[in-house]
């Protein structure tokens, strides 16, 4: 404890006084991702679109150089925890990026309280993530923003019977209840809540268990990247022969495995806050010149990074280049701009991001697989804390 205590110290120290933001030519972010182990699409995604908005838009903000430097955390918390403080006190960043997970996210955010320095979560889904820091800004969303709409547009359509089938840590937790509440407020009812462990999960016996309980239909959350082997199962298990409808949050029919998925994905509804065909200028140009890049399309966490990296520049633009952790925390706060998912605003209050959630269900368009949307929600909050304030 005592060596923790003098190692967040020393980052705090460091940061405030011994290298004054002002006095620095470059702005380093340090960025920490799963490059390799279960998460690693999400590190490959994040780190291609980071280095893509450099590309775009140069490694110079005004008037200073940004440097990235890039750390796999593996997917380990206590790995998390160790680099943050690496960047913190060895290479003198000015802000922290990424976090694939939720425990990955938390690990930090201690960290990035003692440095004074923002920590930018361009992945991990739980609501709870941006209070455990001030300096916590959230570019990704929050799983009950996604599943909210699933269970609204489930209620209105027909279904009436839900088990609910979520990966057991913070963001499934998270969707399994906000499903819950939404859906039986909407005369719904949850037959079966079932969760599926996190590490080398094996999904077929929950499978069977919805199967056996023969509800309309079972949501679904899974973390990005997971989505081929929970589908493989699901076809396997012969469900939607049961008359079962799959229904999920967009985790489960990412963009990066979509086309392995293979025809079974067909006609899935799933609500999200980003689809690869999104039909904005924007996306189109962000998705040509991502694939040209990669030789591979764009999902969701490579759209929080690269807003993430957005918002560094844009706060760096109104702080004329003042790299202070507070006074970029301050400019992001509030921050708005038209990405590529569509419009979106940092909430001053939460630090969560506003943005549209999509309804939309997989079809085949030109060969491929896409989340094709069909309906728009509107500036959506973080329901959880929008709870907490009536």
């Amino acid at each position: 404890m005592f060596a923790r205590r003098t190692v967040l110290a020393a980052a705090a120290a460091l940061a405030a006084t011994a290298f004054p933001a002002l006095a620095q030519e470059t702005v380093k972010i340090g960025v920490i991702l799963p490059m390799t182990g279960p998460s690693a699409s999400t590190g490959k995604q994040a780190e291609a679109a980071a280095k893509l908005w450099i590309q775009q838009n140069g490694a110079t903000v005004a008037g200073k150089k940004v440097e990235l430097i890039i750390k796999d955390d593996t997917g380990a918390p206590d790995v998390t925890k160790r680099l943050a403080q690496e960047l913190v006190v060895n290479d003198k960043v000015n802000v922290l990026l990424g976090f694939g997970l939720t425990p990955l996210a938390l690990a930090v955010a201690p960290i990035a309280t003692q440095a004074k320095i923002p920590q930018i979560v361009t992945a991990a889904a739980t609501a709870i993530i941006t209070e455990q820091s001030p300096f916590i800004v959230r570019t990704s969303f929050t799983l009950p923003q996604a599943t909210v709409p699933m269970a609204q547009w489930s209620a209105k359509n027909g279904i009436k019977k839900v088990v609910t089938l979520v990966s057991d840590y913070g963001p499934g937790i998270d969707a399994e209840k906000a499903f819950k509440d939404e859906f039986t407020k909407g005369g719904g009812e949850v037959v079966a809540e079932l969760r599926v462990p996190l590490r080398n999960p094996d999904f077929a016996p929950f499978l069977q268990r919805v199967k056996d309980a023969s509800p309309d239909a079972v949501f679904v959350f899974v973390p990005s990247g997971f989505g081929s082997a929970f589908m493989k199962q699901f076809a396997e298990r012969g469900l939607t022969q049961a008359g079962i409808k799959l229904i999920a949050t967009g985790d489960v029919t990412d963009d990066d495995v979509l086309n392995e998925l293979g025809d079974s994905a067909l006609g899935v509804v799933n609500t999200h806050h980003y689809s690869a065909s999104h039909d904005s200028p924007e996306n189109k140009a962000f998705v040509e010149a991502f694939k040209k890049a990669n030789n591979f399309r764009p999902n969701f966490m490579a759209v929080g990074a690269y807003d993430g990296m957005q918002l560094v520049y844009k706060a760096l633009e109104k702080t004329k280049g003042n790299a202070d952790g507070q006074a970029l925390l301050d400019a992001m706060k509030g921050m708005s701009w038209t990405s590529v998912r569509g419009p979106v605003q940092i909430d001053p209050e939460t630090r969560d991001i506003i943005q549209n959630i999509y309804v939309r269900k997989v079809e085949k368009v030109g060969g491929e697989l896409f989340n094709q949307e069909f309906a728009t929600i509107e500036k959506v909050k973080d329901p959880v804390k929008a709870a907490k304030k009536q």
